[in-house]
């Protein structure tokens, strides 16, 4: 009898690499490929990279050459392969490099190198594929590619324009999720709040009824299903005032992570970036006017080509004014092929993080009187993993692996995937401290 060949998988990179892996894996797995977690039972492996900055390169070429050493046959996939060939002039050993969201090319290189033995009464596929997230929740990637072309990114480069998925097929995706037993879908893209801008928000049709593929009104059939709805990668157009009233409705979490990257008008000209800081801060304060509930994350990049002190400032000014929940920050990284390395005046490594560690010292103390005023509070948490005296839960405010904790302190039994009620007891810079509700 033939053995099952038994493919290995490494995912590197963002949540929509991770869509990537899982689409990749559910297809080895419904044509009867073993996937297996160490290097020693593969018969080959699959990296998907990520090739984003250039500290994300090097770590897709350390994976690369792990693989390659432990194993010896490896596909690459991912943003790294579609950089030119990096990955062939640096690990030239590799059986086949593909781009990203590449699944048919990557089964054709699968299929070459490790021919597929095919049993229809033995591959037996989930209805909600092969996720590499636990359980309880998933991302959802809606659409792929950007139409932006921001001066310090090259994801247009490699992953091309905006491609939206037809509505039927995200809703039909979630919808199997949630049979599944995911109790969160993390709605993710490259720009979440271009939805459907492709194809001029064509109509389509769920479960006989018209739908737009538009965001809010996507927003509002997830809904449906019951489950936590979390928006990422939400850029600040003005349409995206429409899901905040859904948010306040409880609808959809009160949770939106846009990426404002900076607030000097000088510096978001240079980055081509949508909006105004001026006009962010009016929409910021028109959307808690709404919806006081709502947190929002966001990014910042220090050190862009040209930024002055004086930028710099703008942007502290920003987000003390801003008040934003989460914060997460980046120097700015001279990838190749991104159009503002050419800019004048670099600013020096050690002043990029320098500024880095200014500013999340600020945004550490306003993180921290922002959870303050939390205590006492209650609230509803998933339960992400249990831990010594209790568990590790997220509230509305915390996206996985990205935001803060919310530590539930408790001798009771408690499951991995539920809902609990809590008091939120205390709170520091970043997580908070709760106990369950008695009933």
């Amino acid at each position: 009898m033939k053995q099952t060949p038994k493919v290995g998988f490494v995912s590197l990179g963002c949540p929509k690499a991770t869509v990537d892996s899982e689409h990749i894996l559910t297809r080895l797995r419904a044509e009867g490929y073993g996937i297996v977690g160490n290097y020693q039972e593969a018969d080959l492996v699959v990296v998907n990279t990520c090739g984003f900055i250039d500290s994300a390169v090097e770590e897709s070429l350390d994976a690369i050459g792990e693989a390659l050493h432990e194993n010896g046959k490896v596909i690459v996939t991912g943003c790294l392969g579609a950089k030119g060939d990096i990955v062939a002039a640096t690990h030239p050993q590799v059986l086949a490099v593909t781009g990203p969201h590449a699944t048919e090319e990557v089964m054709a290189a699968v299929h070459a190198h490790l021919p597929k033995l095919h049993d229809p009464y033995t591959d037996l596929v989930p209805p909600q594929g092969i996720r590499l997230t636990p359980k309880h929740f998933a991302y959802i990637k809606i659409s792929e590619g950007c139409n932006h072309r921001c001066t310090f990114c090259i994801i247009p480069a490699l992953r091309g324009d905006l491609v939206s998925r037809p509505i039927h097929e995200v809703m039909h995706e979630a919808e199997s999720l949630v049979k599944a037993g995911v109790k969160e879908l993390l709605v993710i893209s490259q720009d979440t709040s271009a939805y459907g801008v492709d194809v001029k928000y064509r109509t389509g049709f769920w479960n006989g009824k018209p739908l737009k593929t538009r965001m809010t009104e996507l927003a509002e059939a997830l809904s449906e299903f019951g489950v936590w709805v979390r928006l990422h990668y939400v850029y600040p157009y003005p349409h995206v005032d429409e899901v905040i009233p859904l948010m306040a409705e409880g609808k959809i979490l009160p949770y939106l992570d846009v990426p404002f990257q900076h607030a000097s008008p000088r510096i978001l000209k240079a980055m081509k970036r949508p909006a105004a800081a001026e006009n962010n801060l009016k929409r910021i304060q028109a959307w808690r006017e709404i919806c006081p509930e709502l947190a929002i994350r966001s990014t910042f990049i220090t050190g862009f080509p040209g930024e002055t002190e004086d930028d710099f400032q703008r942007l502290l000014d920003f987000l003390q004014e801003a008040q934003l929940d989460r914060v997460g920050c980046f120097t700015y990284s001279a990838v190749e092929g991104a159009t503002a390395n050419a800019i004048a005046d670099p600013v020096p490594e050690e002043l990029k993080e320098e500024r880095k560690a200014r500013l999340m010292e600020l945004q550490e103390g306003i993180s921290a009187e922002r959870l303050t005023r939390k205590v006492g509070q209650v609230q509803t948490v998933l339960v992400d993993e249990l831990a010594e005296g209790g568990a590790f839960a997220r509230s509305y405010a915390d996206a996985p692996e990205i935001d803060g904790l919310v530590y539930v302190q408790s001798e009771d039994e408690i499951r991995v995937g539920e809902f609990l009620e809590v008091e939120i007891v205390g709170s520091d810079e970043h997580d908070l401290v709760a106990v369950p509700v008695q009933d």
